[in-house]
């Protein structure tokens, strides 16, 4: 927990796919205080000349743009470390694509514990048998 699912306007590179993951996975342990080793990260590619902004292709505009998509558990962070962690992940993107576009989306979805889980079991029954 939890599941990262990205989009980047690059050409798909082994090398981008695990500086990209590296950061995303520290980032959300440092900041959200997930654990690592149970954090998923899944990386699409979308050739610039087919992401298109305003109108124009990021190709055109010469610019990067990414999307992140991230589910955690509602009530296990607050606003302060969410929108910090929007930051830091903008900060980081820019340093691994280069200029991006402004129009660049990180979308953090609070979802809840007896809805979302991993194999096989919520996240409200974990929190449960934790309890007794």
């Amino acid at each position: 927990m939890p599941i990262l699912n990205v989009k980047l306007s690059a050409e798909p590179s082994p090398e981008l796919t695990q500086k990209v993951a590296t950061a995303l996975i520290e980032l959300t342990a440092q900041i959200l205080k997930k654990k690592p080793e149970i954090t998923a990260v899944a990386i699409d590619y979308v050739n610039p000349i087919n992401w298109v902004v305003g109108g124009k292709t990021l190709a055109e505009q010469n610019k990067s743009s990414f999307y992140l998509d991230i589910k955690i558990v509602d009530g296990t962070n607050t606003k302060d470390e969410k929108a910090q962690y929007v930051a830091q992940v903008f900060t980081h993107m820019t340093n691994l694509l280069g200029e991006l576009h402004s129009e660049s989306y990180i979308y953090v979805h609070d979802v809840r514990a007896d809805a979302y889980g991993f194999g096989g079991l919520t996240q409200e029954y974990r929190y449960i048998k934790a309890k007794t």
